[in-house]
């Protein structure tokens, strides 16, 4: 059985944008997961973007990230598939959640929500142009 976790732990009750833990995938066997996040609760007039970060040492996590998940306002679940075959030098991830609150009542925004990882059958490697067409 492939690796499974929870990246954010389900029911994190989040009022401000932060970086979650980093997260060892050197045993992954894939190194292709299938992401949902799912959101449980949340109040009007607020936005979430969740991105996956990676990480060759641990410490540096780069400029950019690896995946980012489209941004959502409301509950709901999102599956996204985060492929690192290509990026052999990826050994560790983590989880990054920007909160955005606009309007006139609370402050603060807030979202529950959570994380989870499963690992999936890596999809298989492109065919030359050359082996298609000779099918």
């Amino acid at each position: 059985m492939g690796m499974e976790f929870d990246l954010v732990a389900m029911g994190t009750r989040a009022e401000e944008s932060a970086d979650g833990p980093k997260l060892d995938i050197r045993s992954s066997a894939t190194r292709t997961f299938l992401c949902t996040l799912v959101i449980s609760d949340q109040i009007e007039q607020e936005s979430i973007d969740v991105s996956i970060w990676g990480s060759a040492d641990g410490e540096n996590f780069g400029q950019k990230p690896i995946l980012k998940i489209p941004q959502r306002f409301y509950k709901g679940e999102t599956r996204m598939v985060l492929d690192l075959t290509a990026r052999p030098e990826v050994q560790f991830i983590r989880a990054r959640w920007d909160l955005n609150r606009w309007g006139r009542v609370a402050p603060r925004p807030m979202f529950v929500f959570g994380l989870h990882l499963a690992e999936v059958p890596a999809f298989p490697k492109r065919l030359p142009a050359e082996k298609l067409a000779a099918s």
